[in-house]
């Protein structure tokens, strides 16, 4: 009787010591086929070519979405040894237009499949030999609306407004007393025509409204009635009309071989000489011999501008010592929101084909 109350009393008290180790086993059963799940998953992601990582790269703030879906390998790196690479790279995440898409690089790229550039311009992009090469080519439209049409009216207001020769002024250590004949122009009430009404320039019109501007627009084929009434503006069939009736000139046009030189000298003698032009398009649809004869000759009052050719300009070009003249450089989805709302979808967009899924933002010669 004592020896069975003894088994007993030793069950009670092991029972739980052998459940625990139990547990323990079992979580860490569990812990190495996750760990094994995880390495499966990490030697199945597929391997991706970028430029790099810093300055003229892409910011550290974002790799964490490439990481997540790609094997990473540096341009620089790659070129060390392309014969052990070449063959892994299935998708070039192109930022800035680099790494460039030279036929001399896609020859050793055998398994690419998708180029997905970053920014909604594939102008950088020899788009029927790359797809020519069975490689598929995404962008990134939408996400950068916001911040592109912010940077046009920023670079309207700072020219109109005269904000960096006031900071100029401000700041100068040889000046003892602010003048007061800083002058610019209204803005509130003035007109606002619009080159380009897709996506960007019906953000800048949404803008424009918000200073009571009127709006004119021209675009390719008219937009809806609802589209027009949503943002007050008003449809310019010839593109001459609203050169001459416009105070700011707004730019918003993919570049094409229709609208490269589209502002050229007889565009720019149309405008009102109190005008300013504002380019957040591509440099190349300005024609900048033009522009700078315009701006010099009193033929138009300012320019203001996110884009030039090449970028940047040479220091002894003649529109980088005019008064008239603001230019940011090719900054108008430079935000850390758009800059990883643009990686995501550029990440998605390649996934998508590698996957075999539904491509959302596939790019197509025409």
């Amino acid at each position: 009787m004592q020896s069975l109350c003894y088994i007993r009393c030793v069950r009670r008290l092991w029972g739980p010591v052998q459940s625990s180790r139990l547990l323990k086993v079992t979580h860490m059963h569990r812990s190495s086929r996750q760990l094994q799940h995880k390495k499966v998953m990490e030697d199945n992601k597929p391997w991706a070519l970028i430029s790099e990582v810093g300055e003229l790269g892409y910011i550290e703030e974002v790799m964490d979405i490439l990481k997540q879906h790609f094997h990473i390998i540096c341009h620089k790196d790659f070129l060390q040894n392309s014969l052990l690479h070449g063959p892994k790279i299935q998708a070039i995440l192109m930022w800035e237009n680099l790494p460039a898409a030279e036929p001399s690089l896609l020859r050793l790229l055998p398994s690419l499949k998708v180029l997905a550039n970053g920014g909604v311009g594939i102008d950088h992009l020899d788009l029927p030999y790359i797809t020519s090469l069975g490689v598929k080519v995404t962008n990134t439209p939408g996400v950068v609306s916001d911040a592109t049409a912010d940077i046009a009216m920023g670079l309207l207001l700072a020219s109109a407004r005269r904000i960096v020769e006031g900071h100029q002024m401000v700041a100068d250590p040889n000046i003892a007393y602010i003048a007061q004949n800083l002058m610019g122009v209204e803005v509130t009430g003035s007109t606002l025509g619009i080159i380009g009404m897709g996506h960007i320039g019906c953000k800048i019109a949404q803008r424009g409204k918000g200073f009571d501007m009127k709006i004119l627009y021209h675009n390719r084929s008219r937009r809806s009635v609802e589209d027009e009434q949503a943002v007050g503006a008003s449809y310019r069939e010839n593109m001459d009309d609203l050169l001459k009736e416009s105070d700011f000139v707004m730019l918003a046009v993919n570049l094409t071989p229709e609208t490269t030189g589209l502002i050229s000298h007889r565009e720019l003698s149309l405008m009102k000489p109190t005008a300013t032009l504002v380019n957040i398009s591509r440099g190349l649809v300005v024609d900048q011999d033009a522009l700078v004869k315009a701006l010099r000759s009193g033929t138009i009052r300012a320019a203001a501008l996110d884009v030039t050719h090449p970028e940047p300009l040479p220091r002894d070009h003649p529109l980088l010592g005019l008064p008239n003249v603001l230019i940011t450089p090719h900054v108008g989805t430079n935000t850390y929101a758009t800059t990883r709302k643009m990686v995501q979808k550029m990440a998605d967009n390649a996934l998508a084909v590698l996957n075999g899924q539904s491509i959302p933002n596939e790019v197509k010669p025409k």
